[in-house]
């Protein structure tokens, strides 16, 4: 069985980024690399990477934020740019922490946040490992049901630990047994907090903007992703079921740097699922030995 070294003590701060309090943890020295977590209900950045923090600081000053709409972060998201609003708040974290750049990990939603930064200003990235980002060729097909799932959180009777659990089970990784209920329950704990609960971070967009922001929302549409010139690792789970792996090809094919990895027998969370793997190419990756 493998064993999984407990996330160390972190310095914790909580910064104020365009009037917005951001929450952002961190340990060890070196390299700067921001760890942004996926948008799954009560997600938050510790809890996210809990299996790959130790090891990447032993190389890195690795850096985890709660995205806006989240954790200990001021909740509310712009729905018409939701992409556009989460970079724009981690760019502030750079600001506040006086980087000019760093390496960024991003997973699902915080893989969105990762891309949308990166487009908007390459300057600031170094290189850049996304693990199943979300917005990739989503004009170009239905929502798959592990999306709805992770969507319909917050919607019709509520929230629900049956709820969570099944989008977690079921949905999120490969191998339910993977996950223990303790995780369910933080989860599930965190995910009922009010603020959350009246404007969820992470929902479908809606009115008579709604179709621009799909659009917008679509990294596929995006012309600069064809010109963006930041080395990226892209890995995805062949058995993701909230975003499709072929996600990933459509990335290798539109980006001049971007190197894929399809991982056999994993989900939705491969930092989570795969953490050895995972540790061991982003740390690698980063670092340019491979």
């Amino acid at each position: 069985m493998t064993t999984f070294t407990e996330p160390p003590s972190m310095r914790e701060s909580l910064l104020d980024v365009a009037g917005k309090k951001i929450f952002v943890a961190e340990t060890g020295d070196g390299p700067p690399v921001l760890l942004l977590h996926g948008g799954g209900p009560g997600a938050s950045g510790v809890s996210n990477y809990a299996r790959n923090i130790a090891e990447l600081a032993k190389e890195y000053r690795v850096i985890v934020p709660d995205l806006p709409g989240y954790g200990r972060s001021t909740k509310g998201v712009d729905g018409t740019d939701p992409f556009g609003y989460l970079a724009g708040h981690i760019r502030g974290v750079l600001d506040r922490l006086d980087l000019d750049k760093a390496h960024f990990v991003g997973n699902s939603y915080g893989g969105s946040c990762a891309l949308r930064l990166t487009l908007d200003t390459p300057e600031r990235v170094d290189r850049m490992v996304l693990m199943g980002p979300g917005g990739i060729g989503t004009t170009r097909a239905l929502p798959t049901p592990g999306l709805n799932s992770l969507l319909d959180y917050y919607s019709g009777d509520g929230p629900s630990r049956l709820k969570l659990e099944k989008f977690i089970r079921q949905y999120l990784v490969f191998n339910a047994a993977d996950v223990p209920d303790s995780v369910i329950d933080g989860r599930y704990r965190d995910s009922l907090d009010p603020e959350v609960v009246a404007a969820p971070p992470l929902r479908r967009p809606s009115g008579p903007n709604a179709p621009r922001t799909l659009w917008r929302m679509d990294f596929t549409r995006d012309r600069r992703l064809s010109r963006l010139p930041v080395p990226t690792l892209v890995l995805w789970g062949k058995a993701d079921r909230v975003n499709r792996p072929s996600g990933g090809r459509m990335l290798a094919d539109r980006m001049p740097n971007c190197d894929l990895y399809l991982v056999a027998n994993t989900g939705h969370w491969v930092q989570f699922e795969r953490a050895e793997l995972f540790n061991r190419l982003s740390a690698d990756f980063l670092a340019g030995r491979r």
